[in-house]
């Protein structure tokens, strides 16, 4: 009896629980009163929304850079890193020319944005005053956070610091790419060989505008074409073929500036007998960047000193003017006494500095060095180096081959490219699969053996608060002078008075305060 008790209790237990499951399976099928009308996927929606944290806002980050070409680049690339960073991107860009007066104003003005690029050392030089001062964000400590960032060369590094502080991430460039770019075409119908010596540079400048190397019958071309920098045209290049120290040098045991050396006036009067002799453009003091490229390639003049690696862009568009150019670069020039020797940069071109006055806290800034540390994985910083991928390059044996449409990508890309933090080492991104033999040459021979004659600024990580509060004020005199010398309209007394001149408006306290750095 029992046993049956049991065996009825338990059927029914069961019946009962089947029954309470139907019932339940029909109440879930049917719509209650509160969500009559929902469908199944609004309802599959509603539980994801639940169920799933949202996704992070896009952050916003405003950007101020200089601008290497003529017009502002479209937003293909800009939309692409926005995608892979997960951020809302501004960028103002202002030509490169007249940069540092932007900089300057807006600066001035407290409304520098978040991130801000300089132009090169020497505005990186003249900041460090507002840097001591505050205005700018510390990241060194912050660094160790990011796994990216923290591959970034603690050598090249250590000379961006402020007062053995870390404020700046830097843009990364070969030590010494400075030589020749040239018309091989023309020195070839006219006999010459690739120049060796500094006479051997100032006769094919002189052949290649009295030789008539186009051999059109007129007297249309010139040798060299020059730009209002004496940085990064022509002079300080050819000044340290000379011998000149590279901004600052030894002389018996004391710190000097360049142009209190001997070598620096030689440097003037070569420039200075190629100007007189019309070997050269004659306004080179009020010719921009763009308008000196102009007299390259619009087949007007047949040597180019700088940078060798812009000799891509040259041939480029002089090949557009004259189909049958060929191009050439040339280092490694003896000066004369014969020795050999170059300038070089302290293995960064540029920095990005962040302003107090932008970025409210820590935490923001956090936010956009996550953004930075992104940009040196190979993924974002191809993109925004090299372009998309089967459109602006593709890859061929491990390197980035450039698409044809050499237009397309440089509107398109060239803007970003020069923004990208560290160098193929450090972020992963692509060498360049070269084709020009011109630039095949310099990379894989000439930048490789300037780096071994290379002179050193020794001030690089110097400081002096003479420099940072009006170091760029007292450029301009010796600037001014220099230019004056070599237009003829002062002789070397006029310019020892500019130097005397700088010397008691500060300069002097600036060697003073250099030298005293040096000891410490």
């Amino acid at each position: 009896m029992k046993r049956k008790s049991l065996s009825i209790m338990m059927s029914a237990m069961l019946s009962i629980s089947v029954f309470m499951t139907a019932c339940s399976s029909k109440t879930e099928d049917k719509p209650s009163d509160e969500t009559q009308g929902t469908t199944k996927t609004e309802t599959t929606q509603t539980e994801q929304t639940t169920d799933t944290p949202k996704a992070e806002e896009p952050f916003p980050i405003t950007i101020m850079l200089p601008l290497n070409i003529a017009e502002t680049p479209p937003d293909v690339i800009k939309n692409e890193v926005e995608k892979l960073t997960n951020t809302k991107l501004t960028y103002q860009f202002f030509p490169a020319d007249t940069y540092e007066e932007k900089l300057t104003a807006t600066f001035a003005t407290g409304s520098l944005p978040q991130v801000t690029y300089l132009k090169n050392q020497a505005t990186f030089m003249s900041m460090k005053e507002a840097i001591k001062d505050g205005q700018f964000w510390e990241i060194g400590p912050l660094l160790g956070e990011f796994p990216n960032l923290n591959k970034l060369k603690p050598e090249i590094l250590n000379n961006t610091k402020v007062d053995d502080k870390l404020y700046s991430l830097y843009i990364g460039r070969p030590l010494a790419r400075q030589g020749i770019i040239y018309r091989k075409d023309w020195a070839d119908a006219l006999g010459l060989k690739a120049p060796e010596t500094t006479e051997d540079l100032y006769n094919m400048m002189k052949a290649f505008t009295e030789g008539d190397p186009d051999k059109n019958g007129n007297n249309d071309t010139m040798g060299l074409a020059d730009r209002n920098d004496l940085i990064y045209g022509a002079f300080k290049t050819v000044a340290s073929w000379f011998g000149t120290p590279n901004n600052w040098g030894d002389k018996d045991g004391q710190l000097l500036p360049e142009f209190m050396f001997p070598q620096y006036v030689q440097a003037m009067d070569y420039i200075k007998k190629i100007h007189d002799e019309k070997l050269m453009n004659q306004d080179f003091l009020a010719t921009s960047k763009t308008d000196q490229t102009s007299l390259f390639t619009s087949g007007k003049a047949g040597v180019y000193i700088g940078s060798m690696q812009d000799v891509d862009s040259l041939n480029k568009d002089l090949i557009k003017n004259v189909p049958t150019a060929v191009v050439e670069t040339a280092a490694l020039i003896k000066g004369p006494e014969g020795q050999q020797s170059t300038w070089s940069i302290p293995g960064y071109n540029n920095v990005v500095l962040f302003p107090k006055s932008a970025i409210k806290d820590e935490a923001e800034l956090k936010k956009i060095l996550g953004f930075f540390d992104k940009m040196m994985t190979p993924e974002v910083a191809n993109v925004m180096y090299w372009g998309i991928e089967g459109v602006h390059y593709t890859v061929q044996d491990g390197k980035a081959k450039v698409a044809d449409d050499k237009e397309k990508v440089e509107r398109e890309v060239k803007g970003y490219k020069d923004s990208v933090i560290g160098e193929p080492e450090t972020n992963g991104m692509y060498q360049p699969l070269n084709t020009l033999p011109a630039r095949i040459h310099a990379d894989s021979e000439l930048i490789p053996a300037n780096e071994k004659i290379a002179i050193a600024d020794p001030t690089a990580a110097l400081d002096s608060a003479t420099f940072a509060e009006k170091g760029g004020q007292l450029q301009e005199i010796i600037t001014d002078a220099t230019y004056k010398y070599m237009y003829g309209q002062i002789d070397q007394a006029g310019f020892e008075k500019a130097i005397e001149d700088w010397k008691s408006r500060g300069g002097q306290a600036m060697i003073d305060e250099y030298n005293a750095s040096n000891k410490k």
